[in-house]
């Protein structure tokens, strides 16, 4: 009796194939029976070569190398299977990463974690935070932190500031030097955005959070400074994790031509993809911006 649709093994597909391809030169009823297979399951699978499960693969898989493709490449199965999963899928995440390995579809890889050793608290700052990196509310604690970028045309600075409640970042700023306005500025947005009332704000001991100014514009914007041991990047590790992200999702495929085209693809990481699309596995699989409307207070939902 010929086997169902449902249940062609690979080695009967195979035959399937086989005698398909030589049917010119050869009678299939001869084939057929040379290869000990029924001349009516043959032509039962040529109605519908697939499968209804592979059928049901194939098209998964062009959800998946969509979802893929909007990720820019980063998300692996996990965050591909949540994507499927809010579109009202209802396939098992194993079958999403098999499809993924069968498809040679990969996420991109991090960088080596760095090794830091135990520091001396800072003399001018204490660290208040403590590694206390999970926050109940927002704007109750934020983290600070800067690195560079190359282009051709010179380094690129950028400096953050991320709310510890949503991983959201507050705010930013871009410039060709490592000044102490950079901070400011991206502090300065996030404060225009956030409107904060005694939130601590953590830093490294860089000598833009050690300054004067620095001081005297966190007590007259309500911050609360605190600032990591002296060279013990766990102290930061949330920032230096946005900062990973950041350069293995965006930045390390290229060397920008200049610092406005640099400028212009983080606005893109930052505000478009990371804050409102990307999918943070600390908040459970959601980006900044639905995690924090999901937990907004419900009178201000209705507004």
């Amino acid at each position: 009796m010929p086997k169902s649709k449902h249940q062609i093994p690979g080695r009967v597909r195979s035959t399937y194939e086989f005698i398909r391809a030589h049917r010119d030169r050869y009678s299939v009823q001869a084939l057929c029976r040379v290869l000990d297979v029924a001349p009516s399951g043959y032509y039962a699978w040529l109605l519908q070569p697939l499968s209804d499960h592979a059928q049901e693969d194939a098209r998964l898989l062009r959800l998946i190398r969509a979802s893929f493709l909007a990720s820019h490449g980063i998300y692996g199965a996990p965050r591909v299977f949540l994507d499927l999963r809010e579109a009202g899928e209802t396939c098992s995440k194993h079958r999403v990463a098999r499809l993924m390995r069968e498809a040679k579809l990969r996420a991109l890889h991090g960088y080596r974690i760095r090794r830091c050793a135990v520091g001396k608290p800072s003399v001018l700052i204490p660290n208040l935070l403590q590694r206390q990196f999970t926050a109940t509310r927002p704007n109750t604690a934020w983290v600070t932190d800067i690195t560079y970028i190359r282009t051709w045309q010179g380094w690129l600075y950028l400096a953050v500031v991320m709310d510890l409640f949503s991983r959201m970042i507050v705010g930013w700023a871009a410039g060709p030097t490592i000044r102490r306005e950079l901070v400011l500025d991206a502090v300065l947005l996030a404060v225009r955005r956030r409107r904060p009332r005694g939130t601590l704000i953590h830093s490294d001991q860089g000598t833009q959070y050690g300054s004067d100014a620095w001081r005297r514009f966190c007590r007259s914007n309500h911050l609360e400074p605190s600032m990591s041991r002296k060279g013990n990047c766990w102290d930061n590790a949330v920032a230096e994790s946005f900062f990973s992200s950041l350069k293995k999702e965006r930045i390390k495929k290229q060397i920008y031509k200049n610092r406005d085209l640099a400028i212009a693809d983080l606005a893109g990481y930052i505000d478009v993809f990371y804050n409102r699309t990307r999918r943070h596995s600390h908040l459970g699989g959601v980006s900044p911006e639905q995690f924090e409307a999901a937990h907004r207070p419900r009178r201000q939902r209705l507004h």
